[in-house]
């Protein structure tokens, strides 16, 4: 959950989540139809439709790749949560499910999970009754698990026709349609994609972008640029140093750049994919220099070091069996800077160009810092210890399955969470859930400023200590004039009334 637009200006319950929710009555056909259809097998769509099933609800789960559970079993196994304590239900028996897995000798390898619980000691992955931290592997065998026990129809490999894929008869939705032509009828739908397709196909209201700070009223919302001088000298951002007429460097915008701070535009934070990295020598693939490796890519990479950077551009946080959650770090890292803005409304084709190109630059990147003669011979050796984990995304070249897509279109429901209700300023009306992570952002894109310095425009730090705070139950539905929505505020109420404002309050 790192995005400032949607967890700013559109707070969502999970982390890279756009939930909607729409009821119909049966239609009279003689298809089959279904309690409820999940679009999307990330991790939120498994466990709604794991709940749904156990609900005694005939349930269909359709994920467009082949495996479940998005990024969180696509390399984001480092949970993004905040307060712990804060995280319950189905969800929190996800993560009981990981402890006492990792609890049985057998299931760990080249690392025991005493040694690594005895290194986790104080930190927040490691709860008395859960684990927070896992391998991707194991993250996809327990969504599997999770739907095959409730019953859940998976069906995978199936995406939706976006010409023409939802019916609706008024403002119900009857049935959605796949490219493939197979048509799943149902009486709920949950759209549980990062991308939101079911929920714009079927007309709901949802932005893209950053909304300007006017207009919720956010000091944080909008462009930001970091003004402060850097203590590095200034970067040339020309192919030739000193020679505009050859051309400006690869990631980064040059010429003569209007910004204006807190206004709105339609950029959306960098996208990167979340690394299983590993130094246990049994089971480490050496970085492999890509046959379509581009040295350009990673020009403001050597200059940045030749500038007087010295800082290894990896975070690589402990999992359990010698692996890591490697993630972006620094100015210049995984996030592939500038290149997702056309992802939220691109049709497949451009997205799987956009994937493949993320794919293309973070393996160059990865050999290039292990490699490179212009990367400094100390972060070359320290690069040189990584490689991809032999037993994971072994049907993918050792690759995560799952672009990270840090944030896309998201739904103007009844009500929008803004930096007011995560920072607890305001009480969200009908709380039904409770979020704790802080508001940060990765950067939009990169310029050079007109004295030739380096300049991010997105970038957010994320200030810690904030308390638990409401999601309400009007934010993860659409507005009532786009689609006919559930009608069950009589559970969600109860719901707030037993995790109300003074339920959470001992986590302050």
């Amino acid at each position: 959950m790192s995005m400032v637009a949607s967890l700013m200006n559109r707070f969502v319950l999970i982390t890279v989540m756009l939930l909607t929710i729409v009821w119909m009555s049966a239609p009279a056909r003689a298809q089959e139809t279904y309690d409820v259809v999940v679009y999307g097998g990330t991790g939120s769509g498994v466990i709604a439709a794991a709940q749904a099933g156990r609900m005694g609800k005939r349930v269909v789960l359709i994920e467009s790749s082949q495996h479940l559970g998005g990024v969180t079993s696509g390399g984001l196994t480092a949970t993004d949560m905040g307060n712990r304590q804060s995280i319950g239900g189905v969800t929190r028996e996800y993560y009981q499910r990981m402890l006492k897995y990792y609890q049985d000798p057998k299931n760990s390898k080249f690392v025991t999970f005493a040694d690594y619980a005895a290194s986790q000691q104080g930190k927040n992955h490691l709860a008395p009754d859960a684990l927070f931290a896992f391998e991707p592997h194991v993250a996809e065998r327990m969504f599997d698990d999770m739907a095959a026990e409730a019953k859940v129809v998976v069906v995978k490999g199936e995406r939706l026709d976006l010409k023409d894929g939802v019916k609706k008869e008024g403002t119900k939705i009857v049935s959605i349609r796949m490219e493939s032509g197979k048509t799943f009828a149902g009486k709920m739908f949950i759209d549980a994609t990062y991308e939101g397709d079911l929920m714009a196909k079927a007309g709901v209201a949802y932005t893209v972008g950053r909304e300007s700070t006017q207009q919720y009223g956010e000091k944080a919302a909008g462009i930001h640029v970091y003004t402060g001088k850097s203590s590095m000298k200034p970067i040339d951002p020309y192919i030739k140093p000193g020679d505009k007429s050859s051309g400006v460097i690869r990631n980064v915008e040059a010429g003569d750049i209007k910004i204006t701070n807190c206004a709105a535009d339609n950029r959306v934070q960098a996208y990167n994919y979340r690394l299983c990295l590993t130094q246990v020598a049994e089971n480490r693939i050496p970085f492999d220099k890509p046959a379509d490796y581009d040295e350009g890519e990673y020009e403001l990479l050597f200059r940045l070091y030749e500038a007087g950077a010295s800082n290894f551009p990896l975070n690589p946080v402990a999992m359990p069996c010698g692996k890591t959650d490697t993630n972006n770090n620094g100015v210049f890292s995984t996030d592939y800077v500038g290149m997702s803005a056309a992802y939220p409304e691109a049709d497949y084709a451009t997205r799987d160009r956009i994937a493949a190109a993320h794919v293309r630059y973070i393996k160059g990147l990865l050999w290039t810092l292990a490699n490179h003669p212009r990367v400094p011979a100390g972060v070359r050796a320290q690069a040189a210890k990584w490689g991809y984990a032999r037993d994971e995304f072994a049907d993918n070249g050792n690759f995560p399955y799952a672009l990270y897509v840090r944030e896309a279109r998201r739904m103007i429901g009844g009500y929008v969470m803004t930096e007011q209700d995560v920072q607890g300023h305001h009480d969200a009306p009908e709380p039904v859930a409770l979020g704790s992570y802080t508001m940060d952002c990765h950067l939009t894109r990169r310029f050079i400023d007109k004295d030739g310095y380096l300049r991010g425009d997105g970038g957010l730090p994320a200030p810690r200590g904030f308390a638990p705070y409401g999601i309400s139950y009007q934010s993860l539905t659409p507005k009532r004039k786009s689609v006919r929505i559930c009608s069950c505020r009589s559970v969600f109420r109860r719901a707030m009334r037993r995790t109300g404002r003074s339920g959470w309050s001992r986590f302050t």
